[in-house]
């Protein structure tokens, strides 16, 4: 019994030493990644996949590693078997998605991409993935992708952007205006912030352009006729012209129509433009969209003098993760 026990303590201890080297191998490896130095990330993750053969996360950084070190079909050699096993997350599917489509695999990598989709039905990524596969092929079945992906996954942020920069050279630019405005709200600092800015004081100089918006659009859709109408309302703020100003008047009065009716549907990006107006920091946040963009030096002297709630402002987008709750998809 005694040497029983002390075997299985040998095994134990053998267990936790090689999760131990797994982990800190692991770690090493991705040090090497954040660096781009994915060589030395290869050789790491190879010698910590002969400790554990099995290890899913292993694999994938390998997988990703190789990618990134432009061995394509090394990488895709090694991410094929992770795509068949059980624990397979939608990360794995979109490392593959990478690799297939860097090699031009573009009908095995929808294929794939559908396959998945039928496994991770809510995966935002996955259909913002095939969305932009799509569009790369001039299918214009890639807006339904990303629309998909909004439904689905409505915190997810790239699905916003694609479909935001896809509509709005269409006849269903207000959807544009309102996917672009959240995108803005998901990722206030990104270095796609200044583009979705543009389109937005854009849009909404094409939504003015009407002296009744409310024949904007041929949308019958209850949801945009309700925001054409109550928006209709200011036109008139609009006759020195469309900017920051005139924008942040017309759409502080919107905000207060909408939610003075009682019957109009919830929506978090109105939910979010009313907290500011209670902040009283919703015209610094209409500068910060539309004046930066129209402006910059008129921007920057307004902050200068507007100092206080400019910095109010940032503090207040740094603190919060904007995210958008499931059952308010309209569209």
């Amino acid at each position: 019994m005694k040497k029983l026990v002390t075997a299985l303590y040998g095994v134990f201890s053998l267990v936790i030493s090689i999760a131990q080297t797994t982990t800190e191998l692991q770690e090493t490896a991705r040090n090497f990644m954040r660096q781009g130095d994915y060589a030395n990330a290869i050789i790491v993750l190879n010698r910590a996949i002969e400790h554990d053969p099995q290890n899913i996360l292993l694999a994938k950084d390998l997988a990703l590693s190789q990618y990134y070190a432009g061995n394509y079909n090394k990488a895709l050699e090694t991410i094929k078997p992770v795509l068949e096993r059980e624990e397979a997350d939608d990360q794995a599917f979109q490392v593959a998605g990478n690799i297939y489509r860097q090699l031009g695999m573009n009908k095995d990598c929808e294929k794939m991409y559908r396959k998945a989709l039928k496994r991770f039905t809510n995966s935002g990524a996955l259909y913002n993935d095939l969305g932009e596969l799509q569009w790369a092929q001039k299918n214009k079945e890639a807006i339904k992708s990303w629309e998909k992906g909004i439904e689905a996954e409505p915190s997810f942020s790239k699905n916003y952007y694609n479909a935001s920069r896809y509509l709005i050279n269409t006849t269903d630019y207000i959807w544009a205006l309102l996917y672009a405005e959240t995108f803005l709200n998901m990722e206030p600092f990104s270095n796609k912030t200044p583009e979705i800015k543009q389109l937005l004081l854009d849009g909404y100089k094409r939504l003015f352009m009407r002296a009744d918006i409310t024949k904007s659009s041929q949308d019958k859709n209850p949801f945009i006729q309700a925001f054409l109408t109550t928006m209709n309302k200011q036109s008139a703020t609009m006759a020195g012209g469309v900017n920051a100003e005139s924008l942040a008047m017309a759409r502080t009065r919107f905000i207060l129509d909408w939610y003075s009716s009682g019957t109009l549907p919830q929506y978090r990006l109105f939910d979010y433009q009313r907290q500011l107006l209670k902040e009283g920091l919703f015209d610094a946040y209409n500068q910060w969209i539309f004046g930066a963009v129209q402006n910059l030096g008129t921007y920057q002297n307004w902050c200068v003098i507007h100092n206080e709630e400019c910095k109010n402002l940032y503090n207040f987008q740094k603190s919060r993760i904007y995210k958008v709750p499931e059952g308010q998809y309209y569209h």
